[in-house]
């Protein structure tokens, strides 16, 4: 069987999803998750576009130690030097260097003619094998580029030192039959295609990303590339668990391996959710939480005779449990300790501490704590910066009655460690309590966005908040977890705003679309 690599790029294309805007914690994080899902290269993102993607990818290359590290380079000098930079102490570190082939864009955005286009790329390669032992090419917009100019210069490029020969449908334009056509014809007429593997890349404008990937492995492409859930800029990416999955269920039809582990789909999928702010739709494939889920009467009846009448994919296959191992207040520090590293994370002994003491908190409200709870509390403490200055919730009330104008009073502790402490009123409890927030902060804030929803099921279930806005101009996420609707309201406020003094670059990023 024929084996495929997995570049997984959440961390760098998912990134440039609309809204979504990680800090370096947050980065490593879902870094640490996607080695243990599997992934063999990990696009950690595009160190030159600011200082805060520079520090967050040398930060994941010299913590991430099983998956080949790598970052994204427009083809100039001073972008693969700022990339070697942050890359050089990885485990086995790679340059993802990109140019534009397709007419319109060289004639449109390069102001280049063909000649000039694949001098620049051999040149850059050329100069990024002085370092780098792995260089992956991409023809950016190949899918609508001249056949034959490519096999042109994919011969170059790969003469020059390209390991990797990556060809993306970057506006999601081309069809699954046109998509497998173009790697039989490069792979027919590229002399030297021998010397580097074939990759494809594909966003799902027209919602045919995980067809046209498994349509170029079926045509010799060995490295697919995609984002957990399928996020990235405008429509998406391939969604990755989708493509595992569907390599593993149709053995029959795609005789390839990976190195992915399955099971561990469901955990990387709600993580990846709750750091971006993006939803998982419940009718999504592999994830979603209907896709496990039977309404109907004839397949519940189907279901219960045999899982595979209607189900095709177990549950346990992508790590969802059914019966998840409950914690209650009579739970010691070992077990709870034991429980947090079976879900997969590494806590220092001062977070340990804090979440012990967050879950017991819990426990004093809460009859049963789940897995869902606890992942919650540990996401939310692993990705706390500690050891930076910040506005604090002391504490609030709020005051509402269908016949009462709203009233919230709100006490803070400032980054200089004054309280201060105020009270505003609001068209709903919500508006007051955020008009509150607003008016204690000094900085310039406008909310843009408010998303609730619940973590787990039950009267007594978690409220989750993201909230949307921009801090002094700068757009920024922020999300808060609490039983109480109101004070997972005040959490997701403070931890947006709070944002803005975590050691990352507020300067905006620079999109590179591929």
């Amino acid at each position: 069987m024929v084996h495929v690599n997995i570049f997984d790029t959440t961390l760098r294309d998912g990134e440039q999803s609309p809204g979504v805007n990680l800090n370096q914690l947050e980065k490593l994080e879902i870094a640490r998750q996607l080695e243990r899902f599997g992934v063999d290269i990990m696009e950690a993102g595009f160190p030159a576009s600011s200082q805060g993607d520079f520090e967050a990818v040398r930060a994941i290359a010299r913590n991430i130690k099983n998956v080949s590290v790598t970052g994204l380079a427009r083809a100039t000098k001073s972008d693969i030097d700022i990339a070697w930079d942050a890359l050089k102490d990885a485990a086995e570190p790679r340059l993802h260097v990109f140019l534009a082939t397709s007419p319109i864009h060289m004639q449109y955005k390069l102001m280049k003619t063909p000649e000039e286009v694949t001098q620049i790329a051999v040149d850059m390669v050329s100069y990024a094998k002085r370092n780098f032992p792995h260089i992956e090419w991409s023809a950016e917009d190949a899918s609508r580029s001249d056949l034959d100019f490519l096999v042109q210069i994919i011969t170059k490029v790969i003469d020059a030192g390209a390991t990797v020969i990556n060809l993306p449908d970057t506006v999601g334009y081309t069809t699954p039959e046109e998509y497998g056509r173009m790697f039989r014809y490069i792979r027919d007429n590229v002399p030297n295609i021998h010397k580097a593997a074939l990759s494809c890349h594909c966003h799902d404008d027209l919602g045919m990303a995980v067809a046209n990937s498994l349509a170029a492995i079926e045509n010799g492409v060995t490295q697919v590339e995609g984002t957990i859930n399928g996020i990235g800029e405008r429509a998406g990416n391939a969604a990755l668990e989708e493509i595992g999955v569907a390599l593993n269920i149709r053995k029959d039809k795609y005789p390839y391996t990976t190195n992915l582990v399955l099971k561990e789909i469901k955990r990387t999928s709600d993580l990846v959710s709750r750091f971006t702010g993006m939803i998982v739709p419940p009718n999504k494939a592999v994830v979603g939480k209907n896709a496990f889920a039977h309404e109907s009467g004839i397949h519940q009846d189907g279901v219960l005779k045999n899982t595979l009448t209607y189900e095709i994919i177990t549950p346990e296959l992508v790590g969802v449990k059914s019966n998840d191992l409950v914690l209650g207040k009579h739970s010691g520090r070992h077990a709870f300790k034991d429980k947090i590293e079976q879900m997969g994370f590494e806590l220092s002994d001062e977070k340990l501490v804090e979440a012990f003491t967050a879950f017991k908190l819990l426990t004093d409200r809460k009859k049963e704590v789940t897995d869902e709870d606890l992942f919650a509390i540990l996401t939310d403490i692993q990705t706390t910066a500690v050891d930076i200055k910040k506005y604090e919730l002391v504490a609030f009330q709020v005051h509402y009655g269908s016949a009462n104008l709203p009233t919230a009073t709100v006490a803070l502790t400032t980054p200089e460690g004054i309280r201060v402490e105020t009270a505003r009123t609001g068209s709903g409890s919500v508006e007051a309590l955020m008009n509150t927030l607003e008016a204690l902060i000094k900085e310039e804030i406008h909310l843009t966005d408010f998303r609730l929803s619940s973590i787990g099921q039950g009267r007594d279930a978690l409220a989750e908040v993201h909230v949307k806005m921009t801090v002094n101009g700068s757009p920024v996420t922020g999300r808060g977890s609490a039983q109480d609707v109101l004070e997972a309201s005040a959490k997701s406020f403070l931890n947006a705003v709070n944002r803005v003094f975590f050691t990352q670059s507020s300067a905006v990023k620079e999109t590179a679309i591929l």
